[in-house]
């Protein structure tokens, strides 16, 4: 769980070319990658709200089970499963990957393919998924390509 962690740095993963003057390229490194929009984090504010009020009812002596103390963000920006998600097409971590998932890969979906779908569901489309980027992203670009011809449920991976 010591694995680096390595903040998103662009925003922009459609473009073919990058004006690098241009702020709207960039990430707003003030605030956190589960953030990056004022609705979400609007929804985040509202949730650990309703979390917080739901603690502050909870009946904790007729309760076998306790009430959950509110928090903002029910992931955490860098885990053994994000690391596993982006080096499942790189040796060893491809056994380990399958390790974690019960001997099988994920959904073709689900697995790391695109650079834009992460970066949208990180900074504003999911309230689950807050990935950073790991270091290989900066120096290893070998763990993009699927140079053993992984097969995921009946698909092959790029």
């Amino acid at each position: 769980m010591q694995y680096p962690v390595f903040p998103f740095i662009l925003r922009d993963y459609t473009s073919e070319t990058l004006d690098l003057s241009s702020t709207f390229i960039y990430r707003n490194l003030v605030k956190p990658i589960a953030v990056q929009s004022k609705e979400k984090e609007d929804r985040y504010i509202d949730n650990y709200k309703y979390l917080e009020d739901e603690y502050c009812k909870a009946d904790r002596e007729d309760d076998p089970m306790p009430p959950v103390q509110p928090y903002h963000y029910g992931s955490h920006y860098s885990n053994s499963g994000t690391v596993l998600h982006f080096l499942v097409r790189l040796p060893p971590f491809t056994k380990m990957f399958l390790a974690y998932q019960d001997q099988s890969f994920d959904i073709p979906d689900r697995t790391f393919h695109s650079m834009n779908t992460t970066w949208r569901l990180s900074s504003y489309e999911s309230m689950t998924d807050v990935k950073e980027l790991i270091p290989e992203f900066f120096y290893l670009p070998e763990f993009l390509v699927n140079r053993e011809d992984l097969f995921w449920n009946g698909c092959y991976s790029s």
